[in-house]
This record gives structure tokens, C-alpha cells and sequence, in this order.
């Protein structure tokens, strides 16, 4: 009985228990169930995210292999402008072609300018893009001039790679080895393009071994022509041995045949000739080569690309764009050999981090970095073309100059087809756009405000000519000052100053014609006209000896006189002295007043800003004041003066003045060749030759010129040297 009452009891303990315990038991298992889904839940949304990333990368990726940001130079008349004609007629972005100084007065589609038109020179870098083969081609035809020189430097330094066109007459010339300096000095891969195949004279052979060894080239031909000058029909393609005609009207339609039995032997042997070229510098086809196996085109193809890109070599490519010949080859090249924005290394500066160099990765997914390279007064303001390195740049954003700190909107964002405009909605990194409304400078860099970095500045060379400039009517000065400032802004070699001395507006610049194309361009846009002269040199004055002076200033004209008397000698300065004039008041007593004494040092320093021989200041002077004397009514400040300035001019004649004239240090770099001509006319003009070394194929001359001979030297320099 006492036993199952006991055992009862405990049954119910038990149940007791165990209903108190279910529902926690149960809410923490309905919480572990919950918490797996999620977790399920979470995991299915991470991946879905991470899947939608990586699909946007890979769209990104893809999108940024298929583009191309290429500029073209070259020395003047090698035909860059009737290349990229060209180039815009076959991937259909005109529909007619257009010559330079083309008989219909229509012009090249590049040449924007009337002045271009007029002159058949490009004169400013502009931009346009095209497709070609699904892939998007943004493209900077450049100036050749030397005058020019900074329009090809800032396209050179956005871009990721470069055609080098090279006239097969007159082979690698002066600006030629110009751009190529340019070119490595931003470490921009290239292709070279010899063009004019049709001309009396051409030698492809020729100027390929002038690029080899001016240039320092490590090239090969990947084309052979067939046939030149009257007879050049077509072109060999050494990759895939084939031959290439073109034909239609306009070369638009693409003849593939096999190789002609009459140059199958030379096409062999250049083949031959290339692959070893790029082997010396590519490994995997070095491998292949040295084991005598068939290189085949996709192997080749590949290990020219690799070469290109990392600009251990230059592949030749060869035709005549306007016999259109050629052209659609050399864009097929682009597309191979020369990188896309991904393949290119591009540094920042990290201005939170004492301007620590940071590698951009070029992605759209980054932060924003944008370099504005290149301004132009647009007819809605102030048109800003940018490159964009990384991330991406939406109308109506806000963007961060960092080099001011200012925050701007960006109300307007196009794309440039020379002069016309397409409006965008946004842009991504990798390509070249331009804003309106965004006031900055030159070289400033823009961020989206997450990251303070800067990209590095491009090479701005120092002018080396200057005019005197000044307008015509008085009218038109408000419009003179516009046009001299919105030039300087737009050319960082464009430089204007003012003479202190002479007070002429000085204008500097690259050269004759760079400064002519300004002023020209100032009665056009401004309606200002505007004469301009040799700048007026600085003379100077001293004198080579002592003399003594001893003047009396007295003028009595009823009520208080003038009345003043200085006694003292002036003598030259010793060579060397810190000082160009000094006073010295070497006075015993008072037969002046010292109350006197500044305005007797101020008349002989007013009397020394004009010497009695041309006019110019007197330098190199000391003047001694040792005696004189004063009337207790009649002396003043005037007086004395006025006494110190006659005096000055009494005894000036006597120290033997003499005229100085400023004297220039010149340092000129010239082709070897031309040494004994470029010396020869040192000599002409005066100068003292005090150096001469040897750098590479360079001679390095240093010599002492008067400035008052050196006044359009530059184009003399040009001339004699070859520089057109």
C-alpha cells in the first residue's frame, strides 16, 4: 500500500516535470528551426548577390577588352588625319570621305578649325570613336607640327596605346623622333604605320631600318606590299601568309587571295625575319622557334601581342590611306597587339599618404579617379575632357576637384565626335569623355570624395619665342584680356606676362607659327585686331670710373626759393657686389640737415632709372655724398632733389658710361649632322661657344649669345636642322 502510493507520487512528479519542461524544449527547437532556414535563407541571398556580382564583373571585363583608347602621331605631312579619315569612313562612322585641303572645301572630319581647313594642319588634338569588329575605338588624331607639341604630350598621357605613322619617302624624321620620346616617356605601347606606298620614292625597307636605328625600334615588318608606288596593289600579311587586295571605289570591299608566286620567296624570308624579332623577346615562341617547329598564326599573333604590350617590340605595319590601301589591316592590329584599359598599369597619388604611389585596377566597380587632360571654350562654356581610370561617372553627380577641393555637379556629359557631341547618361573606366559646366584647370584630378588620390602630371616644355603683343583700338581691350586668358587656360605653353620696364604685353609660346595660329584666332573669335613686334630687350647702363660733382640747385621766383647745393663723387661698384646701386652718406656737420638727406639719395636713384645714353636704368653705381649746402629759408625736400638729379646728370658723362646688354646662356641639343651649321650660326650671331659634349646621336652645345640676336632663333634652329 505504502509502496504504490510512493511509486503514485513520483508518477505524478514525474508528469509534472516533464509538462513544466515541453514548452521550453519546444520553443527552443522551433528557435533552431527557424534559425536554420535563416541561415538557408541568408545563404540563398549571399549567393544570389555574389552571382550578380560576379555577372556584372564579367560583363565589365568583357566590355573593357573590347575597347581601345588609341591617339595617332607623327611628324607634319605623314598623313595622320587622312588615316583616321579613313579609319571613321570604313567602320561607318561618316559616309563620305573628305580630303585635307580636299578640292570640295569640305575638309577632313578631324580638322574642325576653318584655320585647320585653310592651313591643311591639324593645329588641336580632337577626338571621335568608332567599332570596328564588335570592339570600341576611342581615337585622338594629333598635331605633327613641332609648334603643336603639347596637344600630342596630353593625348599621350590618357591613352593606352599609339599608331606612329612614318612617310615612307621621307622616312623617320625630326618630330617623328619627337612623338616616340613622347610615347616612351608615358610608356605607351605602339604600332608603327608606313604610309604613302603610292609615292614616287618609297622604300618601306628603308624607313623600317631608319626606325631600327634612330628610333631604337626593336621591329619587324608584319606586312609585305605587293608592289610600289604606281604598281602598289595590295599588301601581304605575314601572320597568316595571305594576300590582301582592296578594291571598290573607296577600298571598302577585301580581296583575300594566296600570296603572288613573284614575291612569295621575299614574304618567306620576312616572315622568318619576324618571327625571330619577336622570339628574341618572347619566350614561349623563342621555345617553338629554337625547336624548329611550324609557328602557327594564333602563336604568333599571341606572342606579338604579348611583346607589343609590354614594349619590348614594334610591329610595321604598311599601306597608303589615301590610295585607301592598308587601313583595315591596321585596325585589325589594334585590335590584336595594342591593350585594352586592363592591360595598362596607371598610377595615383595618395594625398592622405604623403603621395604614395597606389596602382588603379581600372575597374568601373572601384572609386571614381578622372584626369582632365585638355580644355576648350565650347559654345555652352567650358567643355572639360576627361579620362576616367576607375569607377564610374553619372550625369548629374556631384564629383570632387581634389587639387581645389571644390565639389561640382556635373550637368552635362557627351561623347566627342570632333566637333559634335553625343549626350551619354554615364561613363565607365577605361574611356574619354567630356563635361560641360565643370570649371578646373589643365591636369586637375576628380574623384566621387571616398578617396583623396591625384594622377601624376603630364611634361608641360617651357616656351621659346616670345612677342610683343598689344591691340589696336583701346575698345577692345576687355576682349583682348578674354582672349589672353582663356588661351592660357586652354595651352599651358601659351604664356603671357607683362614687361615691367618697357610695359608691353608679352605673349610666349612654342614658335612663329604657335603664336601667329593665337593671334589669328584672336581677330576671329574676339574680333580684336592685335599688332605684334620683336619684345623690346632690357639695355642697361653703368659707368667705368669716378668722377666728382658738385652742383648748386638756387631758384628764387618771389616768396620762398629753391635752394640747394650737394658735393660728392659717383664711382662704379666692384664686380661681384650684391647691390646694384648704393648711397652713402659720408656728410661731417650739417651743412645738411639730415632731414634733407632721403630726398637727395631719393633724386640720385630717380636720375639713375634713366641714363642719358639710350635711356635705359643705370646699374652697378655708388654715389658718395660728402658735402654741400643749405639756406635756413629757402632749402626743401624739392630742392635738394631736384639738386641730387642735376648732379647725377653733370657728372654721368664724365665717369665714361658704357651699355650693357643682357647675355644668354643657351644650351641647344642637335642631331650630330647639323653640328657645324648650328655653331657656324652661334658664331653669326655673336655668341661664345663654352661647351660641346656628346650625348648618343646628339651633340650638346653651350654657348653665351646676346639676347638682342637671339630673336627668332627657334625657327632658325628648325630650319637648319630640318624641323618643319
Amino acid at each position: 500500500m505504502a509502496r504504490s502510493a510512493r511509486s503514485s507520487t513520483m508518477r505524478l512528479l514525474y508528469t509534472l516535470c516533464s509538462s513544466s519542461l515541453r514548452p521550453q524544449a519546444q520553443s527552443s527547437t522551433a528557435g533552431l528551426l527557424a534559425g536554420s532556414f535563416q541561415l538557408r535563407h541568408f545563404s540563398a541571398g549571399s549567393a544570389a548577390a555574389l552571382r550578380l556580382k560576379e555577372e556584372k564583373e564579367a560583363w565589365w571585363k568583357e566590355s573593357l577588352q573590347k575597347l581601345r583608347n588609341i591617339g595617332i602621331s607623327a611628324h607634319i605631312d605623314s598623313g595622320k588625319t587622312t588615316l583616321t579619315e579613313r579609319v571613321l569612313y570604313y567602320t561607318g562612322r561618316i559616309h563620305e570621305i573628305h580630303e585635307v585641303r580636299g578640292r570640295d572645301g569640305v575638309g577632313a572630319k578631324m580638322d574642325s578649325m576653318d584655320l585647320e581647313r585653310e592651313k591643311g594642319i591639324t593645329i588641336q588634338s580632337a577626338a571621335t570613336y568608332c567599332s570596328w569588329k564588335d570592339y570600341q575605338v576611342n581615337i585622338i588624331d594629333t598635331p605633327g607640327h613641332v609648334d603643336f607639341t603639347i596637344e600630342v604630350e596630353r593625348a599621350l598621357r590618357v591613352l593606352d596605346g599609339a599608331v606612329l605613322v612614318l612617310c615612307s619617302v621621307g622616312g623617320v624624321q625630326s618630330q617623328s623622333i619627337t612623338v616616340d620620346r613622347q610615347m616612351r616617356r608615358y610608356e605607351v605601347p605602339r604600332l608603327a604605320f608606313i604610309n604613302k606606298l603610292d609615292r614616287m620614292g618609297a622604300d618601306p625597307w628603308k624607313v623600317l631600318n631608319q626606325a631600327r636605328s634612330k628610333l631604337r625600334h626593336h621591329s619587324a615588318a608584319v606586312q609585305v606590299p605587293i608592289g610600289l608606288e604606281d604598281d602598289f596593289k595590295g599588301l601581304v600579311d605575314l601572320v597568316n601568309m595571305k594576300a590582301h587586295y582592296f578594291h571598290g571605289s573607296s577600298g571598302e570591299k577585301i580581296v583575300i587571295e594566296d600570296i603572288p608566286a613573284d614575291i612569295e620567296t621575299l614574304a618567306l624570308e620576312k616572315r622568318r625575319e619576324l618571327i625571330e624579332a619577336v622570339s628574341e623577346v618572347d619566350d614561349k615562341l623563342a621555345e617553338a622557334f629554337l625547336s624548329d617547329e611550324p609557328i602557327p598564326p594564333i602563336e604568333l599573333e599571341g606572342a606579338i601581342r604579348r611583346a607589343t604590350i609590354a614594349r619590348k617590340f614594334v610591329p610595321v605595319f604598311m599601306g597608303s590611306a589615301f590610295k585607301n590601301k592598308g587601313v583595315q589591316p591596321l585596325l585589325d592590329g589594334v585590335l590584336s597587339y595594342l591593350p585594352c584599359p586592363t592591360e595598362v598599369s596607371n598610377y595615383a597619388l595618395d594625398q592622405t599618404k604623403n603621395e604614395e604611389k597606389v596602382m588603379l585596377s581600372g575597374s568601373p566597380a572601384g572609386p571614381l579617379v578622372a584626369l582632365a587632360f585638355k580644355l576648350e571654350e565650347g559654345r555652352f562654356g567650358q567643355l572639360t575632357y576627361l579620362r576616367i581610370y576607375e569607377g564610374v561617372v553619372k550625369k548629374g553627380d556631384f564629383i570632387v576637384n581634389v587639387n581645389t577641393g571644390k565639389k561640382v555637379k556635373i550637368p552635362r556629359l557627351v561623347r566627342m565626335h570632333s566637333n559634335e557631341m553625343e549626350d551619354i547618361q554615364q561613363a565607365h573606366a577605361g574611356q574619354i569623355v567630356a563635361v560641360f559646366g565643370v570649371d578646373c584647370a589643365s591636369g586637375d584630378t576628380f574623384t566621387d570624395g571616398s578617396v583623396r588620390y591625384t594622377m601624376t602630371s603630364m611634361s608641360v616644355p617651357e616656351p621659346v619665342m616670345s612677342l610683343a603683343v598689344s591691340a589696336v583700338s583701346k575698345d577692345s581691350g576687355g576682349n583682348f584680356s578674354k582672349a589672353l586668358n582663356r588661351f592660357q587656360k586652354e595651352d599651358p605653353t601659351f604664356r603671357v606676362g607683362l614687361d615691367p620696364e618697357s610695359g608691353q604685353t608679352i605673349i610666349s609660346g612654342m614658335g612663329e607659327l604657335h603664336l601667329d595660329i593665337y593671334v589669328e584666332r584672336m581677330r576671329r573669335e574676339y574680333k580684336v585686331d592685335a599688332t605684334v613686334g620683336k619684345p623690346r630687350v632690357n639695355f642697361r647702363e653703368t659707368i667705368t670710373q669716378r668722377a666728382e660733382f658738385d652742383y648748386l640747385h638756387k631758384k628764387q621766383s618771389g616768396g620762398q626759393g629753391q635752394y640747394g647745393r650737394v658735393i660728392g663723387y659717383v664711382e662704379p661698384l666692384p664686380p661681384g657686389s650684391p647691390t646694384k646701386f648704393e648711397f652713402q652718406n659720408m656728410l661731417v656737420g650739417q651743412a645738411i640737415p639730415s632731414n634733407f638727406v632721403p630726398a637727395i639719395e631719393k633724386g640720385f636713384k630717380e636720375a639713375a632709372n634713366s641714363g642719358s645714353l639710350i635711356g635705359h636704368p643705370v646699374e652697378n653705381i655708388r654715389i658718395v655724398l660728402n658735402d654741400g649746402a643749405a639756406h635756413t629759408v629757402d632749402s626743401s625736400e624739392l630742392a635738394f632733389k631736384l639738386a641730387a638729379i642735376y648732379a647725377f646728370r653733370q657728372c654721368y658723362a664724365a665717369a665714361k658710361p658704357v651699355i650693357l646688354e643682357p647675355v644668354m646662356l643657351v644650351e641647344l641639343k642637335a642631331p650630330t649632322e647639323f653640328q657645324g651649321t648650328v655653331t657656324g650660326d652661334i658664331n653669326k650671331r655673336k655668341g661664345m661657344i663654352v661647351g660641346n659634349d656628346q650625348e648618343g646621336d646628339d651633340c650638346v652645345i653651350t654657348a653665351h649669345v646676346p639676347l638682342n640676336n637671339m630673336f627668332g632663333y627657334s625657327t632658325s634652329l628648325r630650319s637648319m636642322t630640318q624641323v618643319k
